[in-house]
């Protein structure tokens, strides 16, 4: 798309290239080893420099965390003040999200104590872009994350893909229904994706030092072995945590869609969606069951169900 034929709300846009594209945000807490340990024990991380008592350091992905907002839509209640683009785009009519793509850049580690504050430049909206989706822009933005003497403490790149939805999808029959999406198998993990086949849930098991690890990989992640069983799960757990999703929307899937990592009686977690549970239902602890439903011939998916008498 040219210049000279791009439509008023672009070029307004474009107008508004380099400017903040959200007010600054500082955190509401100082970095703190109790979150600090949250976080490690959520990501299934043990670097003992993230949790020495003395002298921690803040896991480094834990970046953008600091300054995120809380369950309330702004923090405190208030309404939220959406990123430059956004707004204009869904009145142009791209209201939908097909991609996003993120990178990050660590100046410094972060210690308890520091205080961090988030700025945001809107950094540009490419031409139109022709996806079988439909017609769509990337937007791109470029953080900043300063601690509370204003010096740069790390960088982070935002990019998504907004495209406007066309009614082909729609109004196809059901013959056309687009493919569930398909894992990767791997020499690591076929045994997995074959005991779903089965209607079995199946945990990597160390030869050596009996750990139970998933996802499955090429070596125990403790010592490194490479021999290896299996152990058929009872299929029994509790919600560990959980979000709803709502964007990027993917075929196969009916949205909005509550996903938890769940923690399986054997003592490891995996990753699966729920079924037979509103949005509004899901709740941290809660008893669940595994199910397997399979979703199109020869191909058997894992969910989880509430437990009877949860």
């Amino acid at each position: 798309m040219s210049a000279a034929a791009a439509p008023d709300w672009l070029v307004q846009l474009r107008g508004r290239q380099g400017s903040p594209a959200a007010p600054a945000r500082t955190a509401t807490d100082p970095v703190n080893l109790p979150m600090i340990r949250r976080w490690c024990a959520a990501m299934g991380e043990r670097n003992p420099a993230y949790l020495d008592e003395q002298a921690p350091l803040a896991p480094p992905a834990m970046l953008e965390v600091w300054t995120m907002r809380g369950f309330t839509p702004d923090g405190s209640g208030g309404a939220v003040a959406r990123l430059t683009g956004i707004d204009e785009m869904d009145a142009a009519g791209f209201t939908a999200v097909v991609a996003t793509n993120l990178s990050q850049e660590y100046v410094r580690y972060l210690h308890p104590g520091d205080l961090v504050t988030q700025q945001v430049t809107f950094v540009g909206v490419s031409d139109q872009k022709q996806t079988a989706l439909g017609p769509g822009h990337f937007l791109d933005y470029r953080y900043e994350f300063t601690d509370q003497r204003g010096e740069v403490v790390g960088r982070m790149r935002f990019r998504i893909l907004k495209y406007r939805p066309t009614q082909v999808a729609a109004a196809a029959p059901a013959a056309m229904k687009p493919p569930h999406p398909r894992p990767a198998i791997t020499a690591d993990s076929a045994f997995f994706w074959d005991g779903l086949n089965q209607r079995r849930l199946l945990i990597r098991r160390c030869g050596q030092c009996a750990r139970l690890h998933h996802p499955p990989g090429p070596m125990c992640p403790v010592c490194h072995s490479q021999q290896w069983s299996v152990l058929e799960a009872s299929g029994r757990g509790t919600v560990h945590s959980y979000v709803i999703v709502h964007q990027p929307q993917m075929p196969g899937f009916r949205y909005p869609l509550p996903v938890a990592l769940v923690d399986l009686e054997e003592g490891v977690r995996l990753v699966a969606n729920l079924s037979g549970v509103g949005p509004e239902q899901v709740r941290i602890g809660m008893p669940v069951e595994v199910e397997f439903n399979e979703v199109e011939p020869g191909y058997v998916l894992y969910a989880f169900h509430p437990r009877a008498g949860g």
